[in-house]
């Protein structure tokens, strides 16, 4: 086997090249070893040619071999093995062939054994030899191949997880969409022209927000806030002082990643379940703070919290909790806590956790080397 290279590359990136290497390297491996054995046993060194024409013969016998062998991997088992076992009764029967009429003839009147019994030891030896080169070329293929394979399904479950995300993070709620341009044009209508186009401002800087970060970015938690109170801007010219929100971040969190648009569904939830049913309204508290190695966010209202018979805050907007909830598997999967609970003086309250993570922390863990793909020719 040849020494790996040093290199950030991956030895079987150039599937040519690793394929010479390897090559080169097992037959010179083989030809010291008998050349070894040649001179430990006391022979002379004109023993030495026929070991480095054998050497060469096997070379020229097996770069042959790997041609059929390339050729038929791909095919059904039937046919490749038993093609590579034709090919290797084949190649042995020429390879010893070749092998001992070298030794008779340079050895000639000095070794008076028989061609044939010379060329069943040729076979055996040979046999050997062609053996083993075989069963390690296709060893070294499955095995490439395998990694390939693992490569692949690696990144399509990467796309997968990132193409989910992609959706959940999309899922704007139509509703929130749709009160806000109809306010907008309520405005219009009363010719309060100033507050539809502060209004219409807000929102366009709230989508600028939404949409400048990818869909499975993970952004700075006072990013992910300050796009937060952009939406609360928009919907407090609608509810005004029924409208209340506190929030409360310390300092050892403000640079822990979240995924983007994390909390908006909460809140928008809070809005439509506590502050419309409420005539005077209710209060939207948002709380992160750090707990050992995790960011704890909490969002919390004042509204009536859950009714008789009502299971979830989801059913009815089909995005909610479910939204954020599963945007947190697909994010962390199971190394994170999703909570909701009816508080005990009333209103309702989730509660999140997730792991610690800055920028440089994120960034080490998408740092992956590259693997190899395909499969060795010559």
């Amino acid at each position: 086997m040849a020494i790996l290279e040093l290199s950030d590359k991956p030895f079987f990136a150039d599937k040519n090249r690793a394929f010479w290497n390897l090559h080169s390297a097992g037959w010179g491996g083989a030809t010291a070893l008998y050349a070894v054995t040649v001179i430990a046993n006391g022979q002379p060194l004109s023993f030495l040619v026929p070991v480095l024409i054998s050497a060469v013969t096997g070379y020229s016998v097996t770069l042959i071999l790997s041609v059929v062998y390339r050729y038929v991997i791909e095919k059904r088992p039937f046919v490749t093995w038993g093609t590579t076992l034709f090919a290797v009764m084949s190649a042995t029967l020429l390879y010893a062939y070749i092998d001992t009429w070298v030794v008779q003839t340079i050895r000639e009147g000095a070794d008076q054994t028989p061609f044939a019994q010379l060329l069943l030891g040729a076979l055996f030896k040979d046999g050997l030899l062609i053996g083993a080169w075989s069963a390690l070329y296709y060893a070294i293929n499955y095995f490439v191949r395998a990694e390939e394979q693992a490569d692949q399904m690696m990144r399509l479950e990467a796309q997968a997880t990132s193409a989910q995300l992609t959706m959940l993070r999309y899922q704007l709620n139509p509703h929130f969409l749709f009160n806000t341009l109809n306010s907008i044009s309520t405005l219009v209508l009363l010719k309060q022209t100033d507050q539809a186009n502060a209004m219409l401002s807000r929102l366009s800087s709230f989508l600028r927000f939404t949409l400048i970060n990818e869909a499975a970015a993970k952004v700075p938690l006072t990013q992910e806030i300050e796009t937060l109170k952009l939406y609360l801007d928009i919907e407090k010219m609608r509810f005004e002082e029924r409208l209340r929100t506190f929030f409360t971040i310390e300092p050892a969190v403000q640079d822990a990643l979240v995924p983007s648009l994390l909390l908006q569904p909460l809140v928008e939830n809070a809005i439509k379940y506590a502050v419309t049913p409420k005539e005077e309204g209710a209060d939207i508290s948002v709380v992160a703070q750090l707990v050992g190695q995790r960011v704890r966010i909490t969002v919390s209202d004042t509204g009536p919290g859950l009714q008789p018979g009502q299971q979830d805050f989801t059913l009815s907007t089909g995005v909610g909790m479910a939204n954020t909830r599963e945007r947190l598997l697909q994010a962390y999967g199971d190394d994170q806590r999703f909570e909701h609970y009816v508080k005990a003086g009333g209103g309702f309250e989730v509660l999140l956790e997730l792991p610690y993570q800055t920028g440089i922390m994120a960034g080490d863990d998408n740092q992956a080397g590259a693997k190899s793909q395909g499969k060795i020719s010559a």
